[in-house]
């Protein structure tokens, strides 16, 4: 009885330890080689304790130097077998389908079909050589002629960035997304490199009569992180509705808006501290003068972006470098418009004092010296480089300037934000009826207490369930108010100013609560972009027809300038006699800007 006892309590813990380990390499995304050597360890123990008691040699102390030594070798095949870094490939699968050829700039390229053949992917075409050892910190160039035919199959790394591990990240998709892919193709970590000047185009597979309108996305992450590849911002589905889909990696961070004076001087066009806007307006050109070749239309190209990626569409819209390169814009959750921005801009001279801070930090005497630093380390700065500048190139004066003078090159803008922006952000901040005025004050100065009377705490409740403990009886309050500072005020000034220039703006609010991110900040993009189905068991019918209909808003906007379409709600411009802006849930109506009282105080603020 002993012996049934000890069996079963055995093969109970050897099932569980085996189930949590299997689990773990797949959270970590170890290869293959991890699982089968796992099984292969089990059936060993089990074999070996078998072996043992059937020659009673099964003593004292046996079973727990046989478990250490099982745990150890587990340990070494986690470590063993831990995933490569290696590029994303644009498709998944054993059998992937190559294009014909396509002739552009640099030679001529080759691409892979999606699954059903209806979409043609380009990914990690260079668009600029790998501004790598004298390159850093210096305008794009132009890129290499190709040797022979350059196989676009692969996704280019993203940018330098801080990265977490792969059992992190997998933690953080199930935990904050309420959603994970299992998948036999993902057993690998992204690489990350200053060699990231790479773009990826979606196009319909069939030919057509004309040439498709373009929508040239450019990504978020505070200037300090994302990748052009993001599957929330994918563009194979905008490409089966008769788009042709750009998007693509930028500079980020220290390599990407560092200032210097000396750069400044060794720059033919005395440039610093917009080396990320400088690659975006490279690919950006890249587009306009190769995209005809994947059957899209050079005259018309609609420049569109989300958070830091929706303000650097903002500045495209006002450098000068980018006149005549698109006609429309797509601007979500983010801009630098306010005389005084919140974010993703600064003063040159806080860009500069910042540079040689970052000089000292590394014990640099010169920009040489600097440029020898290894990307590895200087990614670890202590100071945040997540801003533009007005540099007199790319950007020449304050971005609100140039539209009060109706410079700004959009002739048509469709923008918006969503219901909890600023929520996420503010998971670590305690709010409470005691200090809740002082945290206003950042975003209001002088006019916090009038901000807290008009938005007293406690009094806005708001549904957190997905990734946000309350935090208290004012954190509500100051997520709504903080969600208005940062994200949605931009976007009221900068339709305001499209209207005074009589040229057609259209504003959205997303406020379509899901299992996954919800209506938190980045929350619309899987529905506007076609994306939703990447994300088994998460999005219900509900989703998916919202995100048909967005779909179609997004692709109408870009092929006429109007999202409006048969079958569509009718989505109303706004105008100096309609302010109304669309809300897109479960039902899609016109609504009045939930914010607009608080924009009349933020107004005085930015107006001191």
């Amino acid at each position: 009885m002993k012996k049934k006892k000890s069996s079963k309590g055995f093969i109970t813990a050897l099932t569980l330890v085996g189930a949590l380990f299997i689990i773990l390499l797949e959270l970590s995304k170890n290869t293959v080689p991890g699982f089968i050597l796992t099984l292969i360890l089990i059936a060993g123990f089990v074999w070996l304790r078998i072996f043992l008691r059937n020659r009673d040699r099964y003593k004292a102390g046996m079973s727990a130097l046989c478990w250490i030594s099982f745990l150890v070798l587990l340990a070494a095949v986690y470590f063993v077998t831990a995933p490569p870094v290696k590029r994303v490939p644009a498709m998944e699968g054993f059998k992937v389908q190559a294009t014909g050829p396509v002739k552009v700039s640099e030679g001529t390229l080759t691409g892979v079909y999606n699954k059903d053949k209806s979409v043609k992917i380009y990914a990690g075409i260079p668009y600029a050589k790998a501004p790598v050892g004298d390159l850093r910190w210096r305008e794009p160039q132009a890129p290499d002629k190709y040797e022979g035919i350059y196989k676009a199959d692969r996704f280019g790394p993203m940018a330098m960035q801080k990265q977490n591990g792969p059992l992190y990240d997998s933690l953080y998709q199930i935990i904050g997304f309420h959603k994970y892919n299992f998948s036999l193709f993902d057993n690998y970590r992204e690489p990350a490199s200053e060699d990231c000047l790479y773009l990826n185009i979606w196009s319909p597979a069939r030919a057509e009569s004309k040439p498709l309108p373009v929508i040239f996305y450019v990504h978020g992450g505070s200037l300090t992180t994302g990748q052009s590849y993001y599957t929330e911002y994918r563009g194979e589905d905008l490409a089966k509705k008769g788009v042709v889909f750009v998007n693509f990696a930028y500079r980020l961070g220290v390599f990407g808006y560092y200032a210097n004076n000396e750069l400044a001087e060794e720059s033919e066009n005395g440039t610093t501290g917009n080396y990320g806007l400088l690659d975006q307006i490279a690919a950006l050109k890249w587009v306009k003068e190769n995209i005809s070749a994947f059957g899209g239309d050079p005259n018309n190209i609609t420049i569109a972006g989300e958070s830091a990626g929706s303000s650097s569409v903002n500045a495209l819209c006002v450098s000068p470098l980018t006149e005549g390169l698109f006609e429309r814009a797509i601007a979500e959750s983010s801009s630098v418009l306010a005389p005084k921005p919140y974010h993703t801009f600064r003063p040159l001279s806080n860009a500069l004092e910042t540079g040689l801070r970052i000089m000292r930090e590394f014990g640099a005497k010169n920009i040489s010296d600097l440029r020898n630093v290894p990307a590895e380390k200087l990614l670890n700065t202590k100071f945040q480089n997540s801003s533009m500048t007005v540099d007199g190139y790319a950007i020449i004066e304050e971005p609100y300037l140039t539209y009060q003078k109706g410079n700004n090159h959009e002739k048509a803008l469709l923008n918006g934000f969503n219901a909890k922006e600023a929520d996420a952000f503010l998971l670590s901040t305690k709010a409470d009826a005691d200090n809740y005025e002082e945290l206003l004050k950042p975003i209001s100065g002088n006019y916090a207490h009038e901000l807290a009377a008009l938005v007293p705490a406690g009094s806005v409740e708001r549904d957190q369930k997905f990734i946000i403990d309350a935090g208290g009886e004012a954190k509500g309050a100051l997520c709504h108010v903080y969600s208005a500072a940062w994200f949605t005020y931009s976007h009221y000034l900068w339709s305001n100013m499209m209207v005074k220039e009589n040229r057609p703006v259209y504003e959205y609010y997303f406020t379509k609560s899901n299992r996954s991110l919800s209506n938190f900040h980045a929350g619309e993009l899987p529905y506007a972009y076609g994306n939703l189905w990447r994300s088994k068991g998460v999005y219900d019918s509900s989703d998916f027809a919202l995100s048909e209909i967005m779909q179609n808003y997004w692709v109408n906007f870009a092929k006429y300038g109007n999202p409006n379409g048969e079958g569509l709600p009718e989505w109303t411009p706004v105008t100096e006699e309609n302010r109304q802006i669309i809300e897109f849930n479960d039902q899609i109506s016109m609504i009045d800007d939930p914010y607009l009282p608080i924009y009349e105080i933020l107004d005085k603020y930015q107006a001191e």
